[in-house]
């Protein structure tokens, strides 16, 4: 069998006989992977010209629903995938976090559509004041780049890998490039195959490399975004390319890191706490075999605790059965493969020159289900290194296997020096349950990691666990490992658009960006815009609202009814050293006023008011006082109509086809100045339900 590649449209066998590929577990060779032969300027080219375009056109309420349809698809076929996962020694967990935890990333990325527009672009952040009577605004705005993401993955992950970058890049409207590691390229090749038949994503969104790739950064250009996960040797060397540095090419890696796990002074044996940290160093040390960029490699205790913990932790890791993931009670597969196996212990015996092994042995271990010698096993191997300070291989050297080392701290001041000799982390963690000493980590540490997790009774149920990143979460982390940043939600979309300042009129704004500016032209008509469906609004039709003068009886009323008796509304003998000159208004009598004056109360599209964005009182408002209110549409945002299973019971008012309108509420009195200042979301239906 060849793995092939996806380029230009097309599924290609790469030149030549190609690399042989095996099987984690037994050793036999399941096919070849080549590259050779592929046009990496060609399938760039095509990405930029086909594939490109059709995304950056596509409205981010559209690209989150494409996410959603992919992730809804691949999750009903996910049963295909499993099989093939295995061979890469994973065991059906590890293979879940994979398979399920990649598509989970799809579905993450689909909800974020919720904090966009409806437009292509995004508007980004606040107008800006740029002229003293507000006919000059500045703004940002974010398109997409008009390039191609190129993502280099890691073996470790062939599917969450994939799926956690092109999400990202798919929801900003930008086409992918993806090179896995072709020592599991199997599996990734078996996944995007069923991407492409799923006809889900415009044609050249998506192109695969199994094979080699190298060459293909010297076709980058300054609108293409470089990702790399992997080794840091590996990845510095990706990032100290001239063709980078010439073009100005953003580059974010992702590299190993020495990632630390910390117990807390409190938590001594007998406690919650402690079981809680020999159960999350276990899992993280044989989870994918220790095979992750987040894995734990450090395991930094109080020293009075060190013998505690060496023997829980030990008498854990002897109940790990190792082998064929496919055998009831194996808990720990192979690594990826025999190059894997032995570059692990090359690394485990240069660190067994500075520190002790007191747990596992390289050769003298059993396997369950399969033959040893011929598939990719490993026993976990537990250091203890009693001198950290001074010997320092365990700070410097990773062994990307399940591979840990056990060193004392005296106190936290030491706890968090030792937790930075890392010289930077994906992760750390920090097991206790003393908020004094959470915080003094965190503050002390955080600048050497890209995300602490604080554990400890509390959250344990339903914490995701120190090696798990999350896609509304940033992953990434400073020095060693790799000084980038990728998912983190909103954060890692805005990575692939370019920001650009814009500046003008209110009026000219407010037509390039599709949101009203304070301040720009208002439209007023006939009909009332809550008598108009939504594709009938346009941004800035306005209702002028008739007046109302503030009366005593209003502030009393109010008081009465909210119970709100603050002392600047009820009591004019306390105004005194205040901002006050009388009794005020309630802010949320102005509000609900406004609210009695815009609203049409003939029923119409209208379905509800979905909430408040923001609401400001600039202005105490007084007895006395005439307000009016300007009703300005402001931003319009549809939403899919909701589709249900033949004899599924639909809730009443589900099934219809709506949006949401935000409206700017700018409530003013008779100087004309405004008063209070609010943006409403109300949902409208549709005039065409189809």
């Amino acid at each position: 069998m060849k793995v092939k590649n996806y380029a230009q449209g097309k599924w290609v066998e790469g030149d030549g006989d190609g690399a042989p590929l095996y099987n984690a577990i037994t050793g036999d060779e399941i096919g070849t992977v080549s590259s050779k032969g592929l046009d990496f300027a060609a399938m760039m080219d095509y990405a930029r010209k086909t594939g490109g375009p059709a995304l950056a056109k596509m409205t981010f309420q559209e690209r989150g629903l494409m996410l959603k349809a992919l992730a809804l698809h691949l999750m009903s076929i996910k049963k295909k995938f499993y099989g093939v996962s295995a061979q890469s020694g994973a065991t059906k967990v590890d293979s879940w976090i994979d398979i399920e935890g990649g598509i989970g990333n799809l579905f993450a990325n689909a909800s974020l559509r919720r904090q966009f527009g409806d437009q292509p672009f995004y508007v980004d952040g606040e107008t800006a004041p740029l002229s003293k009577e507000g006919t000059f605004i500045g703004h940002h705005i974010m398109v997409p780049k008009q390039g191609v993401a190129i993502h280099i993955n890691a073996f470790n992950f062939p599917i969450w890998g994939m799926l956690e970058k092109i999400a990202v890049n798919f929801m900003a409207g930008v086409p992918a490039i993806v090179k896995p590691a072709a020592l599991t390229s199997y599996l990734t090749e078996v996944m995007v195959q069923e991407i492409i038949a799923s006809g889900i994503l415009p044609e050249g969104a998506l192109q695969l490399v199994c094979g080699s790739a190298r060459g293909i950064i010297d076709h980058v250009t300054s609108q293409d975004v470089v990702t790399f996960t992997g080794s840091a040797s590996t990845g510095q060397m990706l990032k100290a390319s001239s063709r980078l540095t010439e073009e100005a090419v953003p580059f974010n890696m992702e590299a190993d890191s020495l990632n630390a796990c910390i117990l807390g002074e409190d938590a001594v044996p007998g406690t919650e706490e402690f079981d809680l940290f020999i159960k999350e160093v276990q899992r993280e040390m044989t989870v994918k075999a220790g095979q992750k960029c987040t894995a734990v490699r450090r395991i930094i205790v109080p020293e009075k605790l060190v013998e505690d913990v060496q023997i829980a932790l030990g008498q854990r890791l002897a109940k790990t059965t190792i082998g064929d993931p496919a055998v009831e009670g194996v808990r720990m597969g192979s690594l990826a493969g025999q190059e894997q196996v032995t570059e692990v212990k090359e690394k485990v015996e240069q660190l067994a020159k500075s520190q002790q092994i007191v747990f596992g042995d390289l050769e003298s271990f059993e396997v369950t289900g399969a033959d040893k010698n011929k598939g990719a096993f490993m026993s976990p191997i537990l250091f203890l290194n009693d001198d950290p300070f001074n010997k320092t291989d365990c700070h410097n050297v990773e062994a990307f296997g399940p591979v840990s080392t056990i060193m004392p701290y005296k106190d936290i001041n030491e706890a968090i020096e030792l937790a930075k000799m890392g010289k930077g982390s994906l992760v750390c963690s920090i097991v206790t349950n003393n908020d004094k000493i959470a915080t003094e980590f965190v503050m002390g540490a955080a600048c050497f990691h890209g995300r602490i997790l604080v554990l400890n009774r509390a959250c344990a149920k339903e914490s995701t666990g120190h090696g798990s990143p999350m896609p509304l979460m940033t992953h990434g982390g400073p020095g060693r490992a790799g000084g980038g940043e990728e998912m983190g939600g909103k954060r890692g979309i805005l990575h692939y658009l370019q920001r650009t300042a814009i500046q003008g009129s209110p009026t000219m704004l407010t037509k390039i960006t599709q949101q009203y500016q304070y301040g720009a032209d208002q439209y007023e008509d006939d009909k009332h815009v809550f008598q108009k469906y939504f594709e009938e609004i346009n941004i800035g039709d306005t209702v002028i609202t008739r007046k109302h003068t503030v009366t005593d009886a209003d502030i009393v009323n109010f008081a009465n009814v909210s119970g709100d008796n603050f002392y600047a509304h009820v009591d004019a003998t306390s105004l005194d050293e205040t901002i006050f000159e009388q009794n005020v208004a309630h802010g949320y009598w102005v509000l609900s006023k406004a609210a009695g004056l815009f609203v049409d109360g003939k029923k119409g599209p209208v379905l509800l008011n979905y909430g408040l964005d923001e609401c400001r009182f600039t202005k105490p408002v007084y007895p006395g006082m005439t307000l009016g209110v300007r009703f300005t549409a402001k931003e319009k945002i549809s939403q899919e109509k909701k589709t249900f299973t033949e004899g599924e019971e639909i809730p009443k008012g589900m099934d219809i086809k709506k949006g949401i309108v935000k409206f700017l509420v700018d409530v003013y009195d008779e100087t004309g100045e405004t008063v209070a200042l609010a943006t409403i979301l109300t949902m409208i239906k549709f005039k065409n339900q189809d």
